[in-house]
């Protein structure tokens, strides 16, 4: 038997409190829902008032506004059909503000703070509609369209806005203590962004105010506040802010309040599209040393009596205070930036390199987004975040992006204010620890001072000097330990050329081994010669590929040697061209040219391990800057300058973008931890200066407009 008959989809009475109480995240997040309706009515308040009742029973909030009200065919066809596209569709409030709501739902978080619902709403021309809910009649009902509702409209001549009462009952009074109301008004505080011109813009005068009123709760202070933000904001150590576009330019300022009259710096910002849509970023760091905290009380830091906080206090308000908080429209989308929620995986992006990196702890952020359809942001249904696509993916990076100039002007601050741990030479810091010149000068001064006869002086001298000889024998093994250390830490670094190089020929034995099982059996059965044929041409592209293999690690030998071979003169350009062949394919696929310029038999004494050291890290440097920035001219340029059978010095030169003037004026970047990459763990440069240390050499950066420009020198004695 066949039956055709069309059906309608009738949702159960209960799915209005699937997308209310069941999917709002909890009651925070519901008072944030029901705020921001009243921010879309264009009211310039809201009124938040908790009562509970006397004798215990329950409690009441009311949260009213004086916004534009709802006419009974709003109540009707829009507040009253759940998911509806209405706000979506109009993006803006007749005033002007961009809407926040859009998912047709956020009015239906009233079921999580009570059992009841009473809406009053009365436009500004005196319409007044009342409409009653009880939760329970919903639970009851079989279907939604089962649950009959009351509208009532008359004339009244009362204020224009929307009141909401909603009563709970004694088993919900007790969620409701000093804490959870201490939660609330941090939530509140953190829902405005005191860095959005969305709120409290006076010459604007589109001004919001958020009131809170709490009274009659056991065991908890009376509440009459309007919410502020917290004043931990304006006591930056260090903010930069600005407006990116869409396309990936902007203009960001950095500032600091760590010193007087630290001048404001303006930054041209460049990167690729964003994929989410224009941005607004505000980004607030604090130090948290001992010296910093009572710094940053000094400026002001006060508790809500206005008293200063101790140190105590200070940290613990960093502790509950951090994050970088999301912003649609001037308002926060929880839980993106509630302290502990590390979105942007700060502390972990911090491990390899804390000297540079800022944690999570230390970061108060604003982050600004456009709506979902201009910036692919998508805000969950259940109000816990945004949806983890491309564009969040991209938000992320942008936003690191932005964070890493702040730290590279941060770390060159304390580096010259002396509030970072100084970095340490290896190959210097050894030549002093092991150096017993100044030692026998001293005690030669002192035994000719006390008139000891001479063979008794000498005989004192050459016992240093003995002693001396031994320990450059364990300075030599040390500096051996270093290298190779060294060497296998660059080869860490250059992983990713290791697979992208060694990628295709296991690709390649992946795929023909099971066919040479399948030939191999054919032939058994037929002898046909053809088929022998074809696993002979197998057996050649297998001899080829293991043959990139091989010839990849022989290139990566120097570098994974465990056992350093002795310094000896070495024909430079050639090794210098090994060094660059391991990126052959990586430059290769990226367009990038490569040349040393140079005589072909000149010999320099080096260690092998030390020279690849250099120029591995020099190239990963070019190479991945040349990528990231796209420039049109992609060459890197090694020049050999000697003089008959002398090093006069070897030029590097790539057309990057180059090094910022202030980077080499200092020479941070040759600093173990510094970097500014994004996700740089600061090795490579400190790499390449300690090997060619190593080796008599000081590697320098010169300015250039062309480009990253750096110089290999012979190192003159005592040259630091």
């Amino acid at each position: 038997m066949n039956i055709d008959t069309t059906y309608t989809i009738r949702p159960a009475g209960r799915h209005i409190l699937t997308i209310g109480r069941d999917l709002i995240q909890d009651n925070y997040a519901a008072v944030v829902e029901l705020v921001k309706n009243a921010y879309d009515a264009d009211s310039p308040d809201v009124n938040i008032e908790f009562s509970a009742s006397a004798d215990g029973s329950g409690y009441t909030v009311v949260i009213s506004d004086h916004g534009h009200g709802m006419s009974r065919d709003d109540v009707i066809n829009k507040w009253m059909v759940p998911s509806t596209l209405d706000k979506r569709e109009r993006g803006r409030s007749p005033q002007g503000r961009k809407l926040q709501g859009s998912k047709g739902v956020g009015r239906y978080a009233a079921s999580v703070l009570g059992t009841d619902l009473f809406l009053e709403t009365v436009t500004p021309e005196g319409e007044k509609t009342t409409v009653y809910l009880e939760w329970r009649d919903f639970e009851a009902a079989q279907y939604l369209d089962d649950v009959e509702i009351l509208v009532e409209t008359e004339r009244v001549s009362e204020p224009q806005g929307t009141q909401l009462t909603i009563h709970g009952g004694s088993d919900l009074l007790a969620e409701w203590n000093q804490e959870s109301f201490d939660k609330l008004r941090f939530e509140l505080k953190k829902l405005k962004s005191p860095a959005s011109s969305s709120f409290n813009n006076r010459h604007s005068g589109d001004e919001f105010r958020i009131n809170l009123t709490v009274d009659g709760f056991p065991d908890t202070k009376h509440i009459e506040e309007t919410v502020e933000p917290y004043p931990l904001f304006d006591l930056f150590d260090y903010k930069i802010s600005g407006h990116i576009k869409a396309n990936g330019d902007g203009t960001l300022t950095y500032s600091s309040q760590k010193a007087r009259n630290i001048p404001e710096e303006t930054i041209k910002f460049s990167t690729d599209p964003t994929n989410c849509g224009d941005l607004d970023i505000d980004i607030r760091v604090y130090d948290r040393e001992k010296e910093a905290i009572e710094s940053l009380i000094r400026r002001g830091l006060t508790d809500e009596s206005g008293n200063y906080v101790g140190r105590l206090q200070a940290r613990q308000s960093l502790n509950a205070y951090n994050g970088i908080g999301v912003y649609r429209n001037g308002f926060r989308l929880r839980p993106l930036g509630d302290a502990g929620f590390d979105w942007m995986k700060l502390d972990s992006r911090r491990v390899n390199n804390p000297t540079l990196r800022i944690s999570s702890n230390q970061v108060i952020g604003f982050v600004g987004i456009e709506s979902e359809k201009q910036s692919s942001l998508i805000e969950k249904s259940a109000r816990d975040g945004l949806k983890e696509n491309a564009a969040f993916d991209r938000l992320k990076e942008v936003t690191a992006e932005v964070i890493t100039e702040l730290e590279r002007r941060r770390y060159e601050y304390r580096r010259k204010a002396g509030l970072s741990r100084p970095a340490i030479k290896v190959e210097r810091e050894l030549e002093k620890l092991f150096s017993s010149d100044e030692l026998k000068q001293s005690i030669q001064t002192q035994l000719t001072k006390g008139k000891v006869d001479k063979t008794t002086a000498d005989g004192i001298i050459e016992i240093i000097s003995q002693n001396a000889e031994h320990r450059n024998e364990v300075i030599d093994k040390i500096r051996q330990t270093v290298a190779i250390y060294q060497g296998q830490a660059t080869l860490g670094k250059i992983v990713d050329v290791i697979l992208h190089e060694g990628r295709q020929p296991l690709h390649y034995f992946r795929n023909r081994i099971p066919q040479i099982r399948r030939w191999v059996n054919s032939f058994r059965k037929d002898r046909d010669s053809s088929k022998l044929e074809k696993l002979l041409s197998i057996v050649d592209g297998l001899w080829q590929n293991a043959d990139v293999f091989v010839k990849l690690f022989s290139r990566l030998d120097p570098l994974a040697a465990g056992k350093r071979s002795a310094r000896k003169p070495l024909e430079l350009k050639k090794t210098i061209e090994a060094a660059l062949s391991v990126f052959e394919s990586r430059m290769k696929s990226h367009n990038i040219s490569a040349e040393v310029i140079g005589p072909d038999d000149f010999t320099f004494p080096c260690w092998l391990q030390d020279t690849h050291a250099i120029f591995t890290n020099l190239v990963d440097n070019s190479v991945y800057w040349i990528c990231e920035k796209k420039v049109p001219t992609r060459k890197i340029t090694i020049e050999l300058s000697t003089d008959g059978h002398s090093l006069r010095h070897i030029d590097y030169r790539d057309t990057g973008p180059g090094i910022e003037p202030d980077l080499i004026e200092s020479e941070v970047i040759f600093e173990p931890g510094f970097s500014t990459k994004p996700d740089g763990t600061g090795l490579g440069l400190a790499i390449s200066g300690e090997a060619a240390e190593r080796n008599g050499l000081k590697l320098k950066v010169l300015e250039s407009n062309e480009g990253a420009h750096f110089i290999l020198q012979l190192r003159t004695e005592g040259e630091k």
